[in-house]
C-alpha cells in the first residue's frame, strides 16, 4: 500500500514525471536554497531525495525576497532526451503585486548539472510545459490581475484571472504566437497550478482552486482543442476535502496526473494534516498520491469513488515499504552539507557556513539577524513528524550580546522559537530563549526567561522536544550527564501555515536547525559537531 503523505513535511505543489520505470516528483521550495526538491521512486511507495537543481546564482538568487516568496510550483517533464524544469521566482508577496518571473532549465539527467535558465514571462505564477504529440510545446500559467483587493493574506477571486496558453519555441528559447486565456476556473475561484496532458484525442487540464487552505481542490476540465473551450468534469473537482472536515488529509489540491508503465493511473496532490484544537498544519503542505480510474465517459475519477483523498491507496504490485529509522544523525564529517539540510535565499553558502574550515564540524559564520531576508546563517532540515526531538552541541564564545548562536524551531521571521548561547552583562556567557509567536507585521521577539542562566566555558548541548502543539527546550554543559529543562512550554503550533496571520498568510513549513547571527558585523563563528533528529 501507498501510505500518504508519501513526502512528509514541507513538500508542496507536487509535479510528477515518469521516464521508463523511474518516477520523479518536483516540489516547491519557496525561499529555501537550493531551489526545487526532486524525489525519485521506482515503486511509488519509497521515495528518495536525489536533487535540488537550482544551485547557483545564475539560476536562482533570492536575497531580499520576503517570506513565502521564491520558488513556487515547479513543473517537471521529459521530452527530446531532456528533463525540463519550469519554475517561478516570486519577488513580492504582500500588496497587489506578485512580480512573478518564470524560467525553464533542462538537463539530460536528473542528477547532473542543469542548464542556465531561459526567461519565459512574468504574467503570473505556477507555470508548466506540455509536450504535444506533434512536437509542439505549450506553456501555461495563471494570470495575475493586480487591479483588485487581493492582498494581505486574504485572496479574492478576481486576482486569479484565468489560465494563459502560449506556444514555446525550444530552438529560439522564447514564446511565440498568440496568448490565449483558455480557462477561467469555477465559482470556487483562485484558479492556479495548471497542468495539461492528452489522452484519446482529449486535452485534459487540471488546475488548483480554492487557495492553499481548507477549500483547496484539484479541478479538471477537457477539450478537443488545446486552446479550448474546456468543459468541466462532472464533479468539477477530482480531489478535494473542502466539504469533509473529518478527512485525515485536508487542504487537498494542486497536483498532476501520471500513468504507470503497466497502465495504472495516479494523481499527486498536496495535503495537510491539522492538529486539534486549532486545526494548524505544523508539517506544512505535504505530498500525497491517489489511485485513479478512467470510466466510460472518458473522465478520470478517484478509485475510491469519491473526491476525498485516502491515507492508504493501492500501490504497484512489487512495492514493499522500507522502514525508516527513527533517528537521523548527522556528524558533519563530509565536505558537503547532508542532503536533508537547506539554508535561506543566498546562492553564496560559503559566506554563511563551511564543513572544511574545521573538519568534522559545521561552522557557521554569523551574519544578519535571524529572520533576515538577505543573508542569515541558518542551516536546517524539515520537521517530518508531529512529535520529535532535535539536539546538537555548540562551541561558541560570544564577545557581546550582539553575537548569538543556537538551535531553532523556524518557520519565518514572524514565527520562530530558539534556544541560544550569547553573552549577558551580568551572567556572562548564558543560555536563554528568544521567540516570535506570529507577530505580523512587526516581528517583535520576546524573551520568556530574560537573560537566562549562566553557563560554564566549553561545549554546550542544546535540545528541543515538540509534542504536537507543545515545545520544551533543554540544555546541558557537555559532561553534566543530565538534560535540564529551561523556560516555559511554548506554542509549537504557531510554527505552521495557519500560525500568526492565519490561513493564506504563509504556506511553507516548519524546520529545525542551527543558526548564528552577529549584528556587530564581525562574523563570529559558531561550530556544531553533530545534530540529531528523532521521531518521538
Amino acid at each position: 500500500m501507498i501510505r500518504n503523505p508519501i513526502l512528509p513535511g514541507f513538500n508542496p505543489d507536487p509535479s510528477i514525471c515518469r521516464v521508463g520505470e523511474d518516477y520523479y516528483i518536483a516540489t516547491s521550495t519557496f525561499e529555501w536554497y537550493p531551489g526545487v526538491q526532486i524525489h525519485h521512486s521506482r515503486d511509488l511507495v519509497n521515495w528518495t531525495l536525489v536533487r535540488r537543481p537550482l544551485e547557483r546564482a545564475s539560476q536562482l538568487d533570492m536575497r531580499g525576497e520576503p517570506d513565502s516568496c521564491g520558488i513556487w510550483a515547479p513543473c517537471l517533464s521529459y521530452a527530446d532526451g531532456l528533463f525540463w524544469l519550469v519554475y517561478t521566482d516570486v519577488k513580492r508577496y504582500d500588496g497587489n503585486f506578485k512580480d512573478a518571473h518564470n524560467y525553464i532549465v533542462t538537463s539530460p539527467t536528473i542528477e547532473g548539472e542543469w542548464s542556465e535558465r531561459s526567461y519565459v514571462n512574468s504574467s503570473g505564477f505556477d507555470p508548466s510545459l506540455f509536450h504535444d504529440d506533434d512536437g509542439r510545446k505549450w506553456f501555461v500559467n495563471m494570470q495575475w490581475n493586480h487591479r483588485t483587493e487581493s492582498y494581505g493574506g486574504s485572496p479574492k477571486t478576481p486576482a486569479f484571472d484565468g489560465i494563459l496558453l502560449q506556444e514555446w519555441d525550444a530552438q529560439t528559447k522564447s514564446l511565440k504566437g498568440p496568448i490565449k486565456n483558455i480557462f477561467a476556473g469555477t465559482e470556487l475561484g483562485l484558479v492556479e497550478g495548471p497542468h495539461l496532458f492528452k489522452r484519446n484525442g482529449w486535452y485534459y487540464l487540471t488546475t488548483a482552486e480554492g487557495g492553499t487552505g481548507y477549500d483547496h481542490a484539484v479541478t479538471m476540465a477537457r477539450s478537443r482543442n488545446i486552446d479550448g473551450p474546456y468543459e468541466l468534469h462532472p464533479n468539477k473537482h477530482l480531489i478535494t476535502s473542502k466539504d469533509h472536515p473529518e478527512a485525515a488529509l485536508q487542504r487537498a489540491g494542486h497536483g498532476q496526473y501520471v500513468e504507470t508503465s503497466d497502465g495504472q493511473f495516479y494523481h499527486t496532490h498536496l495535503s495537510g494534516r491539522p492538529l486539534p484544537p486549532h486545526r494548524r498544519c505544523t508539517l506544512g503542505r505535504e505530498t500525497s498520491l491517489q489511485k485513479c480510474v478512467w470510466k466510460e465517459d472518458e473522465w478520470l475519477y478517484l478509485e475510491n469513488g469519491t473526491v476525498v483523498p485516502d491515507v492508504e491507496v493501492q500501490g504497484l504490485r512489487h512495492a514493499l515499504p522500507i522502514e525508516k529509522p527513527r533517528r537521523s544523525g548527522y556528524n558533519f564529517d563530509g565536505a558537503e552539507l547532508p542532503k536533508d539540510f537547506q539554508w535561506l535565499r543566498t546562492p553564496q553558502p560559503e559566506r554563511i557556513f563551511s564543513l572544511t574550515e574545521r573538519p568534522g564540524h559545521l561552522r557557521l559564520f554569523a551574519r544578519e539577524s535571524i529572520g533576515s531576508w538577505f543573508e542569515q546563517a541558518l542551516v536546517a532540515r524539515r520537521q517530518e513528524h508531529h512529535s520529535f526531538r532535535a539536539e546538537t552541541v555548540i562551541e561558541f564564545q560570544p564577545d557581546t550580546y550582539q553575537q548569538v548562536a543556537g538551535l531553532t524551531h523556524y518557520y519565518n521571521r514572524f514565527k520562530l522559537h530558539a534556544i541560544v548561547v550569547t553573552l549577558h552583562e551580568k551572567l556572562g556567557r548564558s543560555v536563554t530563549i528568544m521567540t516570535c509567536g506570529g507577530d505580523y507585521p512587526n516581528g517583535r521577539l520576546s524573551f520568556p526567561i530574560g537573560g537566562g542562566v549562566s553557563v560554564p566555558n566549553g561545549r554546550i548541548q542544546l535540545a528541543m522536544e515538540v509534542h504536537d502543539n507543545d515545545l520544551q527546550f533543554f540544555w546541558q554543559a557537555e559532561g553534566m550527564g543530565a538534560w535540564l529543562a529551561i523556560g516555559p512550554v511554548l506554542d509549537a503550533g504557531v510554527i505552521s501555515d495557519e500560525g500568526g496571520r492565519g490561513e493564506h498568510g504563509s504556506f511553507t513549513g516548519a524546520f529545525t536547525g542551527m543558526f548564528a547571527f552577529d549584528t556587530s558585523g564581525r562574523a563570529k563563528t559558531a561550530d556544531f559537531d553533530w545534530f540529531n533528529y528523532d521521531e518521538l
